[in-house]
């Protein structure tokens, strides 16, 4: 069960882009069509098992946030026609991932163990431990790799690589760190924590625009906030919402994504707890429960729907 793969042929379609995670049909008008497969990746691999439902949450978590912050910046959502698919406006991609962190974890925090105090140009202050709190968000962003792994590169060297010039990179900055407390608000209100997340933007009719999933369990990371404090103080680990708990299994299971490591195999009673626990960041972030499409027949339900709504539009 779960979408696998897809090959469709829609109305209009020009060319397919398969990413880690979403299959992206070029159409016609400048129209993308966004499928949300049900694949899961991590260390920059996809995992052989696909996670049933997974799709869909991101999908629905993602459109929730789109919505509440086309105030602070434009993006690219038109509909979602379908669970597993959004559709929207092409743009030409900034190969950026504008990653902004609220707190010293994951990959700040390996980096921080190992003796580093400064990631992507910015200096983290000494004398903090793992999942301490920032004085102030930092933003760390990283290159976008069509294949194998980004890379954490500075203000500076987007600048002098001309990937942006300096006054579109100050622009993105500013919008990170507005949708980054956006999202906060939005989480604290639901007795979470967001911890740390990306954005990517692209550039549509000369207009800075946002791309993609935002606050998402893949794009994210979140803490439970009842608690958080007594963690810290105790130093125990923090109660999560995010896919870390999928990069600590395969660390555990000697895998991260280096040469010469193998995949391991995902047995299927982790599966099960993937998938539970992406739902259960979907009612957490949502205030709402979640409602399991119907699975059956996943590729003509999707394909239906997409076609009536290009038909509905160019009607």
């Amino acid at each position: 069960m779960g979408i696998k793969e897809t090959n469709f042929n829609f109305t209009g379609q020009e060319k397919v882009y398969n990413g880690k995670v979403r299959d992206v049909y070029f159409l016609e008008d400048d129209l993308l069509v966004m499928v949300a497969s049900d694949r899961i990746s991590a260390f920059d691999h996809i995992l052989p098992a696909a996670i049933p439902f997974k799709g869909q949450v991101l999908n629905q978590v993602a459109t929730k946030f789109l919505k509440a912050t086309e105030c602070i910046v434009p993006n690219w959502l038109i509909d979602t026609p379908d669970p597993n698919v959004a559709i929207g406006y092409r743009c030409e991609p900034i190969m950026l991932e504008m990653v902004i962190r609220g707190y010293l974890t994951g990959h700040a925090w390996r980096l921080y163990n190992a003796g580093e105090r400064i990631i992507c140009g910015v200096t983290m202050p000494e004398g903090m431990k793992e999942h301490d709190k920032f004085p102030e968000p930092i933003v760390t962003p990283a290159t976008k790799a069509e294949e194998g792994h980004d890379e954490d590169i500075s203000k500076e060297e987007i600048i002098a690589q001309g990937i942006v010039d300096k006054e579109t990179f100050n622009q993105l900055e500013v919008y990170t760190r507005a949708l980054f407390e956006k999202g906060t608000q939005i989480a604290a209100e639901k007795e979470l924590i967001l911890v740390d997340t990306k954005y990517e933007f692209g550039m549509r009719n000369g207009t800075l625009t946002l791309m993609d999933e935002i606050h998402t369990p893949d794009s994210s990371r979140y803490f439970y906030a009842d608690g958080y404090a007594e963690r810290q103080a105790n130093n125990e680990p923090q109660k999560q919402l995010s896919k870390e708990f999928v990069r600590e299994w395969l660390m555990e299971n000697n895998f991260m994504g280096k040469d010469g490591q193998s995949m391991p195999a995902i047995p299927e009673e982790f599966v099960q707890l993937i998938t539970s626990r992406y739902i259960e960041l979907f009612e957490k972030v949502t205030g709402s429960e979640f409602i399991k499409s119907n699975q059956e027949d996943i590729g003509d339900r999707i394909f239906n729907n997409v076609e009536a709504f290009l038909e509905k539009r160019n009607s």
